[in-house]
Formats: C-alpha cells, sequence, structure tokens
C-alpha cells in the first residue's frame, strides 16, 4: 500500500507531501486482453502481511502457490468466457505461470494455449502497457488508508477500461494485427 510517486505539478518552491506507511499488504492483478475486441478480463488476489507470516509459520500455501492458483481460476474464466474458441495467451516466465496445476489445466483444456515470452523481456509483453496506465490512473501519489481503499481503486479503475475498449486497443497498438488478420479471425 505504499504510494508509486511520480512527478506531479506543483507551486514552486513547495515540495509536495505523499504519506506512508509501514503496511506490506499487497493487492495482485492477474489480467488479459482481447486483442481483436479490446475485452479486459481481471481477477485480483489480496495478500496481507499477517496472513503470510501466520501461514509461513504453520506451513502455509506460498505466495508462488497463492498466485498459481489465482492464474488458473483466470484461465478457468477464460475457458469459460471463450468456450468454442482456440485462446492463446502470452505469458511471461512468472514462476505462477508453470508448475502442475497449469499444465494439467492445459491438458484438460486443448483449447488453451499459453506462449511464453522469452526471459527478461518486458518490453514484449503487451500487458505491461496496461499495468502502466492502469498504476497512472488507479495508484500514483495517493496513499490508501487500508487494502480496500486500494482494491476499490483498482477495480473502479479496471471498470473504466472494460468501458472505454478503444482505449486498451490503443494501448495494444498494432502489435497483433498480423497476427489476428493472418489466422482468419
Amino acid at each position: 500500500m505504499v504510494p508509486t510517486l511520480t512527478r506531479m505539478l506543483g507551486v514552486k518552491g513547495h515540495r509536495p507531501l505523499v504519506g506512508t506507511r509501514d503496511c506490506k499488504d499487497l493487492l495482485y492483478v492477474c489480467a488479459s486482453i482481447n486483442c481483436i475486441n479490446g475485452h479486459l478480463h481481471t481477477r485480483t488476489l489480496e495478500s496481507r502481511e499477517a496472513h503470510n507470516r501466520r501461514a509461513r509459520k504453520h506451513g502455509g500455501v506460498t505466495k508462488a502457490r497463492r498466485m498459481q492458483q489465482m492464474f488458473a481460476a483466470h484461465l478457468l474464466d477464460l475457458i469459460h468466457a471463450y468456450p468454442d474458441q482456440r485462446v492463446v495467451l502470452i505469458v511471461d516466465n512468472a514462476p505462477w505461470h508453470r508448475g502442475r496445476l497449469i499444465t494439467d489445466l492445459l491438458t484438460q483444456h486443448p483449447q488453451l494455449q499459453l506462449y511464453r515470452l522469452p526471459s527478461y523481456s518486458p518490453s514484449l509483453n503487451v500487458i505491461e502497457r496496461l499495468w502502466r496506465s492502469l498504476r497512472r490512473r488507479a495508484t500514483h501519489n495517493r496513499l490508501f488508508d487500508d487494502l480496500t481503499d486500494l482494491k476499490a481503486s483498482i477495480r473502479n479503475s479496471l471498470r473504466y477500461f472494460q468501458t472505454v475498449r478503444n482505449r486498451i486497443l490503443s494501448l495494444l497498438g498494432h502489435c497483433y494485427e498480423k497476427a489476428t488478420t493472418s489466422v482468419g479471425l
């Protein structure tokens, strides 16, 4: 819940102040963009630091496992959203994008395919453009009282992006224009 600090306008000679808190609660967001119509599919996962310490102490589920479960649920959402279509997801090499849970899901649903990008290539991952715009809209220079406020801000910004699909398509640029025309979609 630490704000992302960026440049901002202010009165010359007066430094703007943005408060901070010593809180390690996080909100993870998983998203997929339909590159044809700009539809946005999202899922969030709260991570409270106190809960994480208790889970580690008592042999609970690790962060990577929770993220993997969230990604698997997100993949199931996509399968239900596009039941009769082939779905190709472009993913990076995050640990939660692989593992037994994900491979089992991919074998059960052959219409779903993951295309993995090379390591350390965030410029090739188009979803990074959405993350930049989402952070700018939802979290820059803002201090949230608790995790529910952060979640509300993120969800409101995601709802905004879901309503302006042309904005989403403009974030994508023309990255997949050739691929969609060659597939015949």
